[in-house]
């Protein structure tokens, strides 16, 4: 057997298998013994049946498959004895066949090895830090009450004045030379096409106009799609929105006590989704800044492997929603090539990243209690809106409670590097507020099932 090895980077290599001629002899007189024990030949145990009729049984594809299998898996180990490599037994190597033929015989194949990842953590201590400055104002609290407002807005019927955009009309058109008495249509005032939207304008009820409207291409009405036509236009009712006094009565139909209570409320809530707003911002600079301080080398298997995955499951989803992957890339921009080259830079970055946090939590000697596991818990049950419970059972179904040791490491290690940073406040960027939900009427999102990446 010959074995050629190239290192491909500090945590990967490649080797090149030829393998003699008796290994690969051996290899399909296995394969042949491996699928007579699944052949019922009547006359014949299962296993013991002459081998010129097995053969004759089954497909070559078949044979050629389980034969590749046995003198990869038998030939491997020995390349990787010849050659002492140690693979990191965590990621399953990459198999590439060049060649496989029975009759000569010969196979060779490539095989890319993990090695174990290599961490050299960079000082960790008086991290640069930039942090925003958490500050809720009075013009941001009174935007999420208009907010409720709206989303508590009714409408009532108008009868003394014009229509205004965001009005409910319905209006009859009646084109001249039609029979009949029109065509109805439910509008809301503004969002129609230019042309009706002018001609609406400032109408009162009962109303009559007689004009041209150009009707767009899309219009409903396919006989009138893309005309110009001569239309008598009747304003035949009108109402309006009619948004609720912030007043006690407001306050209470959203579970509040009253309406300064409403305003607290919407306060701490603005400043605890800030200030998980700036926690993220934090964690992420910390640990970019100890990513450029430290070397970390990983196998190119891992995060291949990661975003393989990444490709397989949206290629599902995709399928599902009757979309090819070619689609899906070309609404993101991309190809199919460089959307899998940036997952690929995207999992590798995830993975040496959580190396380093882990190296962190060993270094210092951290531990984890059951109260910080238990928090975390509970932070991930609100996040996909279940009980604590329910979250646990869920892990473990999914074999997931590593996420959960893994999250509560996260948040130990990336609260000591925001302790021991160098920290510098800064003014809050100008960047779209976080919404408040301080009601029960909020809605959390359903728990999905699906364990989350590295």
């Amino acid at each position: 057997m010959e074995v050629t090895r190239e290192e491909l980077n500090p945590c990967t290599i490649k080797l090149t298998v030829v393998c003699d001629a008796e290994q690969v002899k051996v290899g399909f007189d296995k394969a042949l013994k491996q699928i007579a024990k699944k052949i019922k030949l009547p006359g014949f145990r299962p296993g013991h049946a002459p081998k010129s009729m097995i053969e004759g049984l089954i497909s070559r594809d078949e044979l050629y498959e389980t034969a590749t299998d046995i003198i990869v898996r038998d030939s491997f180990k020995k390349a990787l004895d010849q050659e002492e490599v140690h693979p990191d037994t965590t990621v399953r190597p990459t198999v590439e066949l060049i060649k496989l033929d029975r009759d000569k015989p010969e196979a060779e194949y490539s095989a890319k090895v993990p090695l174990p990842p290599q961490v050299e953590l960079g000082d960790y201590k008086g991290l640069p830090l930039e942090k925003t400055r958490i500050d809720v104002t009075d013009e941001e609290l009174d935007q999420q009450i208009e907010d409720f407002r709206k989303r508590k807005q009714t409408r009532e019927t108008v009868t003394d004045r014009g229509v205004e955009t965001g009005d409910a009309a319905v209006v009859n058109i009646k084109a001249e030379g039609e029979e009949g008495e029109g065509r109805n249509f439910m509008t809301i005032a503004g969002q129609m096409f230019p042309a009706l939207n002018e001609a609406m304008e400032g109408m009162k009820v009962e109303e009559m106009k007689n004009l041209e409207l150009s009707f767009p291409e899309n219009f409903q009405e396919k006989d009138w799609a893309g005309k110009t036509l001569k239309v008598q236009l009747t304003l035949n009712s009108l109402s309006g929105v009619k948004l609720p006094d912030v007043d006690d009565a407001f306050a209470q139909s959203l579970q509040t006590e009253n309406v300064q209570d409403l305003r607290n409320r919407i306060r701490e809530a603005l400043a605890s989704a800030k200030q998980q707003m700036v926690r993220d911002m934090s964690t992420e600079q910390l640990l970019e800044k100890l990513h450029e301080r430290s070397t970390v080398h990983v196998s190119d298997n891992m995060w291949e492997a990661l975003a393989a995955q990444r490709m397989q499951e949206t290629a599902q989803e995709q399928q599902k929603a009757g979309k090819s992957m070619e689609q899906y890339a070309a609404e993101n921009g991309m190809t199919v090539e460089a959307l899998y080259d940036a997952w690929k830079s995207k999992a590798k970055m995830h993975i040496e990243r959580a190396l380093l946090i882990r190296e962190v939590f060993t270094k210092e000697g951290m531990q984890l209690s059951n109260e910080e596991l238990n928090r975390e818990l509970y932070a991930m049950a609100g996040e996909y809106g279940v009980e604590a419970e329910q979250m646990f059972n869920m892990l473990r179904e999914n074999n997931a409670l590593d996420e959960l040791q893994f999250r509560t490491i996260s948040r130990k290690v990336s609260d000591f590097l925001e302790a021991n940073a160098e920290i510098t406040e800064v003014d809050p960027a100008a960047q779209a507020e976080p919404e408040a939900e301080p009601v029960a009427e909020a809605k959390p999102a359903k728990a999905s099932k699906k364990k989350a990446e590295a």
